[in-house]
């Protein structure tokens, strides 16, 4: 006799998968597993040494050869077509209003929570795309530098709730990334110490027109927002020409986050002009669950409230798993 009971069942399973995992009809996306998005690559050579590995890793997120190429060389190669077809774009314009004006950056976002792996997508990208021959200036800015000093932030408030939205300096980041999109040819991006968690004074890096500008932090996909009277604001999102959301599983970032911390606490932590050298202090049981208080009154709920929400709104996601790899790649149909 046949299992009436079936269907209702399979429903219900197919409602509990994560729709990224399927390919449907009407999904905005086309999703590749490891394998087929590796297959991508095609004849892109691999243009990174095993020596320059370890300096591209990150502090936990270590990049192996395999990575690179399954991963990033089919995303340089995506990356380098999209850069292609802008420029012909804007040679395109030109003859049209017959002028030549100065090419403007591609500029790419890198988006996701803390302790995911930005910093280490947005250099192993930094890397491969300066050594394709077309746009051989390649800079990397972090939106970190944009952040409050802390004395701003004490002052407002906002110390536990540093990177929200709102302990940014958005009216500052906004005015970098318009003079960059103009081309203006010097462009000062202030400077953000993890060491000393804090903007350090005085200190810039010097954006001069390049090809390619990558901006990595963790809310340039937001949305820009509605100012007064109903007039348009800007965000980061606005100047963004290609987006990647780095994306894993809540629970599985924050073991990163508490691996990473432990890691900082028996390195960085113990030098005494560290922000964090109090943390070196503890005792093991006490810093995992000083890491894990942190994670879930801060990090977690601005990844819940204000990072994950933005995830849509990436051109390509990258899905990593608990050993860093990343087993799905979602890129955003045309």
């Amino acid at each position: 006799m046949r299992d009436k009971a079936l269907p209702a069942r399979e429903a219900r399973r197919l409602e509990l998968v994560d729709t990224q995992d399927l390919d449907l009809q009407f999904s905005p996306y086309r999703v590749f597993t490891r394998e087929q998005w590796a297959k991508l690559r095609a004849d892109t050579p691999m243009t990174i040494e095993p020596h320059e590995l370890e300096a591209l890793s990150g502090i936990i997120d270590e990049l192996s050869v395999e990575e690179v190429e399954m991963i990033y060389l089919p995303l340089s190669r995506l990356l380098n077509l999209y850069v292609a077809a802008a420029q012909k774009l804007h040679a395109v314009s030109s003859t049209f209003l017959g002028r030549t004006d100065r090419k403007v950056p591609f500029i790419i976002g890198v988006a996701g929570s803390v302790a995911v792996g930005k910093s280490t997508t947005a250099r192993v990208l930094e890397a491969l795309l300066a050594r394709w021959p077309d746009h051989p200036r390649v800079d990397l800015v972090t939106t970190d530098g944009f952040l409050y000093p802390n004395r701003e932030l004490e002052a407002r408030n906002l110390m536990n709730r540093k990177g929200f939205p709102e302990s940014f300096d958005t009216g500052r980041l906004i005015r970098f990334l318009a003079d960059v999109k103009s081309g203006k040819e010097h462009n000062e991006a202030p400077v953000y110490s993890h060491f000393h968690y804090d903007i350090m004074p005085g200190q810039t890096s010097l954006v001069e027109r390049p090809d390619i500008l990558i901006v990595e932090g963790l809310n340039v996909l937001q949305p820009a927002t509605l100012g007064g009277a109903g007039e348009s604001g800007h965000f980061v999102s606005d100047f963004i020409d290609f987006s990647i959301f780095i994306d894993a599983d809540p629970e599985t970032i924050e073991n990163w986050y508490v691996e990473r911390f432990m890691r900082l606490r028996a390195t960085a932590f113990r030098d005494p002009a560290a922000f964090f050298h109090r943390y070196a202090m503890l005792t093991h049981d006490n810093a995992v669950t000083r890491a894990l208080e942190i994670w879930r009154s801060i990090n977690l709920k601005n990844l819940m409230d204000n990072i994950l929400p933005t995830r849509p709104r990436a051109r390509l996601i990258l899905r990593k798993d608990a050993d860093h790899r990343v087993s799905r790649v979602s890129l955003r149909k045309l």
